[in-house]
C-alpha cells in the first residue's frame, strides 16, 4: 500500500502542469524567438545545430534575465508588493529588442490575463484578480508568476516549468522549420531538460546587478525575421 497522498501538497503542482502545458492558450505556439530565421540563414541546418542555438539562448538569455525577473516577481506577488510587480514589469517589457519580441510577450500576457481572470481556480482567490487586471501592459511573465504565486506553486518548480515550457515550444518551432522528426524533438528536449535544474539554481541566485539578455544573435535574428518573406512563426 502506498502513503496517502497530501491534496493539497498536490495540487500547486497539477496547478503548475496547467500553466506549463503546451494546452494553455496564449498562443505561444506560433512564434519562434527568431530561431525560424536562423533556420532560414542557414545557421541551423540540422539536430545539433538546433541544440547550440536553443541551448545558448536558454543559458544566456532566459536563465540569466527572464528567470530571476520572474522568481522576484514570484516573491512581489506573494509580498503583497504589487509596485515591485510593475516595476519589473516595465524592465522586462523595455527589455525587449524588437517589435516581434516585444509584441509576443504582449499578447500573450493579455491572453494569459484574460484567461486568469475568468478561470474561477484563479479569479475565485481573494484579491488575486483584481491585482493582476490592475498591471499595466502585462508581460507575459508577470501573468504567469501571478498565478504561480496565486496556486502556490514552489519557487525552484515554478522556474524549472518555465523554462521547460520555453524549451519545448523552441523545439517544436524546430522540429518544424528545419525540420527535423519526433525522435529527434525529445532528443533535444532529453538534453536541454538536464541542464535546467542548474540553470535554475543560478538564476535563484543572481543578483539583480548582474541580469543580462545580452543576446546579439537572438536580437538579429529577430530583427531579420521581421522582414523575412516566408515565414509560418509571428516571430
Amino acid at each position: 500500500m502506498y502513503p496517502a497522498p497530501s491534496v493539497a501538497g498536490l495540487l500547486p503542482l497539477v496547478r503548475l502542469l496547467q500553466l506549463a502545458s503546451p494546452a494553455l492558450p496564449v498562443g505561444a505556439y506560433t512564434y519562434s524567438q527568431g530561431l525560424e530565421w536562423a533556420v532560414e540563414s542557414g545557421a541551423v541546418r540540422n539536430e545539433a545545430d538546433a541544440a547550440a542555438w536553443i541551448g545558448d539562448v536558454l543559458a544566456c538569455s532566459l536563465a540569466r534575465f527572464e528567470a530571476p525577473l520572474l522568481a522576484r516577481q514570484l516573491a512581489a506577488w506573494r509580498a503583497g508588493d504589487d509596485g515591485e510587480v510593475a516595476r519589473l514589469n516595465a524592465d522586462f517589457l523595455a527589455s525587449r529588442e524588437t517589435a516581434e519580441l516585444r509584441a509576443e510577450t504582449v499578447q500573450m500576457g493579455w491572453s494569459l490575463v484574460k484567461l486568469a481572470a475568468e478561470l474561477e481556480a484563479f479569479a475565485a482567490l481573494p484579491g488575486w484578480r483584481t491585482r493582476l487586471l490592475a498591471i499595466d501592459t502585462p508581460c507575459f511573465p508577470t501573468a504567469w508568476s501571478a498565478a504561480a504565486a496565486a496556486w502556490q506553486v514552489p519557487v525552484d518548480q515554478a522556474l524549472a516549468a518555465y523554462l521547460w515550457a520555453w524549451a519545448e515550444n523552441q523545439v517544436m518551432a524546430a522540429v518544424k522549420a528545419v525540420p527535423l522528426g519526433q525522435s529527434a524533438g525529445q532528443r533535444l528536449l532529453a538534453g536541454l531538460g538536464a541542464r535546467i535544474p542548474v540553470l535554475v539554481e543560478s538564476a535563484l541566485q543572481l543578483p539583480e546587478a548582474r541580469w543580462s539578455n545580452y543576446t546579439p544573435g537572438l536580437a538579429i535574428a529577430s530583427s531579420r525575421h521581421e522582414t523575412q518573406y516566408t515565414r509560418l512563426f509571428r516571430s
